[in-house]
């Protein structure tokens, strides 16, 4: 039947997107068989047509869009939408809206006519969410699941040595949409890859690995025939690395038991058993080449397949996940498919940049959130190393209840976790396999891990919504308990409660929106001293900030600018979240909670990360040196290499090579100092800075990798200078007059706020007691031979703040002793302390404590005490939606200078939280995004008295009591000086 524009379409007729009963017509099996060589790439720009709905008929001029690639970040006029939980539309499932973009793509093929008389394949990469295919008019398949790969066969549609025109029909929204309610960015289009092989008609149909840590292999192999019955006389040889492998006796798996009837289904086992074997983990992700051949009876090879091969174990024994008989920390990330030009569509160059990152910053595992990745990243994770939970393409969330029981959808749940393993079987990389994300727990869960249970015995399972009933259960569709944001203090107690019963690992914690992940030291803390706590995922990779041209407010597309690399969008651009493209319903810039930022640069978190998974860390200083530990599972330091640094107070920095002892992993060794630490100069901290020894695949000689530090001696008092004898100058309302600065020094209660203060309510209640816009007056002024006394109140509606500044002249400046006294109901205020700007001109920062990147009370741990400098400029931390950034913890003393000024000295009393940028807090929280900023021509300080952490309160727990801001007395100095 050939089809014409507006004639009758089967499969229109069909309506497969009101069904959800039907997951496929025609699309063949899911399998492991290697089928990239000799395909034929069908990448490119194709004819388009976007139509309103499916059943529009097509018609009128065709434009371009490039596959892969979403429409929606194509100028086809449909434009991405981000939201969380709620859907897009109305509909109730498994209903779909009547105005439902679908993109038309067409293209001729030419079949080479070698291929005459082998059987012919369209492979489509991903499309969402709905596939028809058409081949010169004639209906071929249809295909749901936007995350994995759809294969239909095209032996009998098209003609070797001929032009076949093929259209691919993608519907937007369909009842499947109901189930990939997976808070990222709606997207339409062909978002992975589209190919065309042939395979002679006797073929490999799948290829099962199994390769057990003790160099045991076993490869099993099913065999069709596209003509029919199997032939006689087939067999299968193979090879890993050199080492033939033995058949065993293949037989026929269809209709065996009768012999009158023909068999269509092969099967064969190859086994062989590996000398000496390199098991495969994270740390040593040792691959083998493994060929597969088929063969004729004859001997002639008709298909074959090839493999990476990593030989490990994965078991559950009580409480512990191993590997390898090794109990294993999960320091792992979730992961999307993403890219700010592109969206869903990555390249492995792209795959391999997000993993090469993740490595060198103490990152071992990944979770698919939430559906299975491009099939390249597995191939990266084996070959770079790194434990992947891999998640099926099944989100429900705003109708989770109602479709967890459904039986419309039951087929749809099963399907997609069967493919997803079907697919991903074969990687020593995928270690845990996940029944989806947020979609309640119901029959549908029970049945797709029943199939999992039985097809793949070698790996446990997860589930959250099932585990999340009962941590403590046995009976339910989960192995691992696999939580999300559970307080620590209740992860902890349940370990020590006695009723564990399987490992705990959170598929989510720890929520990295805005400048946030406070309390990760303290978590780890926790995990690492607790039998029974393993770890997991922080939420998530990516800030899903599209580009967006500020010209148009369209998304820039793959020939956009090229990116900076410092989280900053190009000019004339800006990253959009959601609400950005004009869209009615969306969750805003709940779609920027990644470590890094749209084009890949890290956020400050990641340092923090990085230090807590060192591989090597200082547990100690005494007379006869320091501790140094071996923390990883598998492997020894021998890899690694060096250099000492001890920063003195007094600004003097030594260095010396480093030589790692051979420690295997859990040991620990005394290291001699490598310096001898003068007497005097005030506090001396001895930093390891740790490099490869040699060329890694992700990170050449020289990366660094960590920073472990250790305190060999404490603070000296702060000296005080000596009075000068002179004076101050205030103005009228008792406020400190310097040449330097341009707004004087007053108190601050407030902080542009984090989206953990919006999103977790600390902000509206620090704006309802009026926090926000302090009003001060000044109640005395009190000049005493040496000093002046400044004492004020600041009023926030009905309370008050009683405030003193001693303002001491010394020689080089002025010496500045604040009192603030909060009243009881300033339980929980953003900050307590100082702020002042500075005449332009001052566009540099040197300074004593910990850096060089932002750190925060509760975010300090990977940012090392040293002296560090940087220009002011690139200070601020440049999250998506403007927020409290650029923070230094620990701050000793700083200076601003600048090539035509003197510049500011400022010398602390003790440690304190330091800022020093070009935006006022009220700039920060009147902004949406950077664009709409204006850069100050001076220097915006903040000085600390106490600042409250950071928590993760936009989704999980917020900062601990101990980082919080108490009522009461807070008492601080600081001195003021030129030079």
């Amino acid at each position: 039947m050939t089809l014409s524009p507006g004639s009758a379409d089967p499969l229109i007729a069909l309506r497969p997107w009101e069904a959800p009963e039907l997951t496929s017509w025609n699309r063949l099996p899911m399998n492991a068989v290697d089928r990239r060589s000799g395909a034929i790439p069908l990448d490119g720009d194709w004819r388009f047509q976007l139509l309103p709905a499916p059943d529009a008929p097509v018609g009128g001029a065709w434009s371009a869009a490039c596959v892969p690639g979403a429409w929606t970040l194509q100028d086809s006029g449909d434009l991405p939408q981000y939201t969380n939980v709620t859907m897009p539309f109305p509909d109730i499932p498994p209903h779909s809206p009547a105005a439902n973009p679908t993109g038309v793509y067409e293209r001729e093929v030419d079949v080479p006519a070698g291929w005459a008389g082998r059987r012919i394949v369209l492979q489509v990469g991903a499309a969402e969410s709905v596939l028809l295919v058409h081949v010169d008019g004639r209906p071929v398949g249809v295909s749901k699941d936007s995350h994995l790969a759809a294969e239909f066969d095209l032996t009998r549609a098209v003609r070797p040595g001929g032009r076949a025109t093929v259209r691919l029909t993608v519907v937007k929204w369909s009842d499947a949409s109901h189930i990939e309610d997976q808070d990222q960015w709606w997207h339409g289009g062909l978002t992975r890859s589209v190919l065309l092989y042939a395979t002679d008609p006797l073929h490999l149909a799948d290829v099962t690995v199994r390769a057990r840590r003790d160099g045991e292999l076993r490869v099993d192999c099913q065999v069709r025939d596209a003509r029919g019955a199997l032939p006689e006389g087939w067999y299968l040889t193979g090879d890993l690395d050199g080492l033939p492998l033995a058949q065993d006796t293949a037989f026929d798996a269809a209709n065996a038991e009768d012999e009158r009837v023909s068999t269509f289904l092969g099967e064969a086992r190859l086994t062989t058993t590996v000398p000496e074997v390199r098991p495969w983990t994270a740390e040593t992700p040792a691959l083998y080449p493994l060929t597969v051949r088929l063969h004729r009876a004859d001997g002639t090879v008709a298909d074959t397949s090839r493999h990476r091969v990593g030989f490990r174990d994965v078991e559950i024994t009580g409480r512990d996940l191993l590997v390898n008989g090794e109990r294993i920390y999960i320091r792992g990330v979730n992961r999307h498919d993403f890219h700010p030009l592109t969206g869903r569509t990555v390249t492995p160059e792209d795959m391999r940049a997000d993993l090469v990152l993740l490595k060198r910053f103490g990152f071992n595992a990944i979770r698919t959130a939430h559906y299975p990745n491009d099939p390249a990243l597995y191939d990266l994770a084996d070959e770079l190393g790194f434990y992947v939970v891999d998640e099926a393409d099944l989100e429900s969330h705003d109708h989770a209840h109602e479709i967890a029981d459904d039986p419309r959808y039951l087929n749809a749940f099963v399907d997609r976790v069967a493919r997803m393993v079907l697919r991903d079987k074969n990687h020593p990389s995928v270690i845990v396999w996940s029944l989806g994300n947020e979609s309640d727990y119901g029959a549908h869960h029970d049945a797709a891990a029943g199939w999992v249970r039985h097809h793949d015995p070698t790996r446990p399972l997860q589930y959250e919504g099932a585990a999340k009933l009962d941590w403590a259960a046995t009976d339910d569709a989960s192995d691992i308990a696999c939580p999300m944001y559970a307080p620590i203090e209740e992860c902890v107690a349940h370990a020590l409660s006695g009723r564990q019963t399987r490992p705990l690992i959170q598929c989510e914690y720890s929520h990295a929106m805005g400048n946030s992940n406070g309390t990760l030291a303290d978590f780890w803390t926790a995990v690492e001293s607790t039998p029974g706590l393993q770890g997991g995922f922080i939420w998530e990779l990516w800030d899903h900030g599209i580009l967006q041209r500020l010209s148009d407010g369209l998304p820039a597309g793959r020939t956009g600018p090229a990116l900076r690399g410092d989280g900053i969008a190009p000019p004339g651009h800006r990253w959009a979240y959601g609400g950005d493209f004009g869209e009615r319903v969306h969750d805003g810039a709940f779609i920027a909670d990644g470590v890094v930022f749209p084009d890949r640069a890290p956020k400050p978190a990641l340092y923090e990360h990085r230090e807590i998974a060192a591989p090597v860390r200082i547990e100690g200083a005494g007379p006869g040196g320091v501790v140094v530990a071996n923390h990883q599972h598998f492997r020894t330091l021998d890899w690694l290499t060096g250099e000492w640094a001890l920063d003195l107070a007094d600004g003097k920095t030594l260095r010396a090579p480093a030589n790692l002892p051979p420690l295997r992993p859990g040991e620990t060794a005394v290291v001699p100092l490598p310096f001898e630490v003068p007497r005097e100069g005030g506090e001396a901290w001895l930093t390891l800075r740790v490099t490869p020894a040699e060329d890694q695949p992700w990170a050449p000689r020289g990366t660094e990798l960590c920073v472990p530090q250790v305190r060999l001696r404490g603070p000296a008092p702060v000296p005080v200078p000596p009075a000068s004898g002179g004076g101050v100058s205030l103005d009228a309302d008792g406020l400190l007059l310097h040449p330097l600065l341009t707004a004087p020094p007053t108190l601050t209660l407030w902080r542009a706020p984090t989206d953990n203060d919006e999103i977790g309510g600390m902000a509206g209640r620090w704006r309802a007691q009026g926090l926000e816009a302090l009003a001060r007056e000044v109640v005395s002024i009190r000049e005493e031979p040496g000093r002046t006394t400044v004492e004020a109140v600041y009023t926030a509606g009905s309370a008050v703040v009683r405030h003193r500044q001693v303002l001491t002249p010394v020689e080089g400046g002025v010496r500045i002793d604040e009192e603030a006294e909060l009243p009881p109901e300033f339980d929980d205020v953003a900050r307590v302390g100082t702020v002042f700007e500075t005449v332009a001109g001052l566009d540099r920062m040197d300074w004593f404590g910990q850096g060089p990147w932002e750190s925060y009370p509760d975010r300090a741990a990977g940012a090392p005490v040293g002296h560090h400098t940087g220009p002011v400029d690139e200070l601020f931390t440049p999250y998506l939606r403007p927020q409290e950034s650029g923070g230094r913890h620990g701050v000793r003393h700083f200076t601003l200078t600048g090539p035509e000024s003197g510049g500011l000295r400022i010398t602390l009393d003790e440690p304190r939280q330091v800022s020093v940028t070009r935006y006022r807090a009220g700039d920060l929280t009147a902004a949406a995004h950077h664009d709409e900023l204006a850069p100050r021509p001076g220097c915006v300080v903040h000085v600390d008295a106490a600042h409250r952490g950071l928590g993760t309160a936009s989704c999980g727990p917020d900062t601990s009591p101990g980082y919080l801001v108490a009522p009461g007395v807070h008492r601080w100095s600081w001195v003021l000086g030129e030079g």
